[in-house]
């Protein structure tokens, strides 16, 4: 099944290949559902039969075999941040960065501490090659998602707990960037059974966040993919 044409031909909307449980797509589909736009999904299953981001047909259309990808009026945009950085230039309603360029530095170092430091080393081609390639057993595996988890949380708890007072979410009183790169790493944190009491303000920013609407139709339990 060719997954490019499956649901028909791509148009000039919003077409977002996607799959239920990977971070980085459920980072965008949290900042498409904040800004309210209408989008098409297109599921690439990550597993299944060694995995539909190596077909031909979408490592055409993106050249690392992951997801997210991102189509919008002909034009092919590839990694996290860099859509949702397009997606705030294109519809700069609903904002998800501050006005102010020291908000905006703040902001953007809190994403890339989860989008850098913390989700790389622990996705899932990463866990596939200490698994297939060097024989690291399953709980080895485990103990090392969860040392790269809480290293950075602490980190990020550290950075937060200073405005914790007078911030709901990551910077202020509206969700953008930094949070909608925090939750799909605590999304991970529980799947893996890390502790999260060390991490009072990421926790209540996870609240914060999970009583908002548009962060509950992201969560990849709520996708039409979902196994």
């Amino acid at each position: 099944m060719d997954i490019l044409v499956d649901d028909g031909p791509v148009d000039d909307g919003l077409v977002l290949f996607t799959y239920w449980r990977s971070s980085a797509a459920y980072r965008v589909r949290i900042g498409l559902q904040l800004k309210g736009l209408a989008w098409e999904g297109r599921p690439v299953h990550l597993v299944r039969d060694g995995g539909e981001q190596h077909a031909d047909a979408y490592a055409a259309l993106n050249p690392q075999q992951l997801v997210p990808t991102l189509l919008h009026d002909g034009h092919t945009f590839t990694q996290s941040l860099a859509i949702l950085e397009y997606l705030d230039e294109r519809y700069p309603q609903v904002p998800l960065l501050p006005v102010d360029a020291v908000g905006r530095a703040r902001v953007r170092a809190l994403a890339q501490l989860v989008a850098c430091d913390i989700h790389p080393i622990n996705n899932l081609r990463v866990m596939q090659y200490l698994e297939r390639r060097l024989e690291v057993p399953a709980d080895a595996r485990t103990q090392w998602t969860l040392h790269w988890m809480a290293d950075g949380f602490a980190a990020m708890e550290a950075m937060l707990a200073g405005s914790a007072d007078t911030s709901v979410f990551c910077h202020g009183d509206r969700p953008g960037l930094a949070d909608i790169c925090l939750l799909p790493q605590l999304y991970n944190a529980h799947r893996f059974g890390l502790d999260l009491t060390p991490y009072p303000t990421l926790r209540r920013i996870e609240a914060a966040c999970q009583a908002l609407d548009a962060f509950d139709r992201a969560r990849p339990e709520n996708q039409p993919d979902a196994a």
